[in-house]
């Protein structure tokens, strides 16, 4: 059975550890502290310029929640078509209503507007009013997977959930458990939600290499970046419970 390792990147230099360590496919962010917004252009160039694997930058024009003015939509689908015009594999978006239900009709849109590129429908999908619902909205616009931590604030709390929307979706869309994924818990989660795409960020902070610091300043210039090791980790983890699960069928 296959599976893939999707890697949140807040950074080209992310992306490019995360690709040698095994990532399947980059989800490209920027503002690690507000969850994740639109990169610049020049940063979503560079990054399909340096990577091979599938790149889906996030499409999130402000931080805050999910309900979009007619402006900052229309600022979406700009974004969404020069993510087109430099070559990306897909893009990740989420839009509700105040209501907490799909807004269907800007989402089939976007889809329309981002083919031939995929579409992932993010996190926004733990903030709506009935996943269950929204599950069928989301696969009738034609998203091809959720990024869902089960409405919980982390996938492992949300992982039976998780395995219910597995099961509703009945392979008529991947659901990808994300939020708190790591190696120490992602193998549990594969047993647990039956799901087969696994998103994590592998995150940690990395100390700047400035031979100066300015003692009167006391900004964290720390930098995020992914953890090679951590994600060489979880893909050997999933490939080993797999390779189980394909034998033991």
């Amino acid at each position: 059975m296959a599976f893939q390792l999707e890697i949140c990147a807040f950074n080209l230099r992310s992306a490019l550890i995360a690709q040698k360590a095994g990532a399947d496919r980059i989800e490209f962010c920027a503002d690690p502290a507000a969850g994740g917004t639109t990169p610049s252009y020049a940063n979503i160039m560079a990054a399909r310029t340096h990577l091979s694997i599938p790149l889906y930058p996030i499409i999130r024009p402000r931080t805050g929640d999910f309900l979009y003015t007619k402006e900052e939509y229309e600022i979406m689908l700009e974004d969404i078509l020069q993510c087109r015009k430099f070559g990306c594999d897909g893009v990740v978006v989420g839009m509700l209503r105040a209501d907490g239900s799909i807004d269907k009709e800007r989402c089939s849109k976007i889809v329309e507007l981002a083919y031939p590129m995929g579409v992932t429908f993010h996190r926004a999908f733990d903030w709506c009013s009935n996943p269950f619902e929204a599950l069928e909205d989301i696969i009738e616009i034609g998203c091809e997977r959720i990024l869902t931590s089960g409405q919980q604030p982390t996938a492992a709390q949300g992982a039976s959930f998780i395995n219910d929307l597995v099961r509703q979706s009945e392979n008529r869309i991947l659901i990808m458990p994300g939020s708190g994924v790591r190696a120490a818990n992602i193998r549990e989660l594969a047993e647990k939600t039956g799901a087969v795409e696994f998103h994590s960020s592998a995150r940690t902070q990395v100390q700047g290499q400035m031979e100066f610091v300015q003692p009167a300043m006391q900004d964290d210039l720390s930098l995020p970046l992914c953890n090679e090791k951590e994600i060489e980790s979880m893909r050997q983890l999933l490939e080993s419970f797999f390779k189980m699960t394909a034998s033991a069928e």
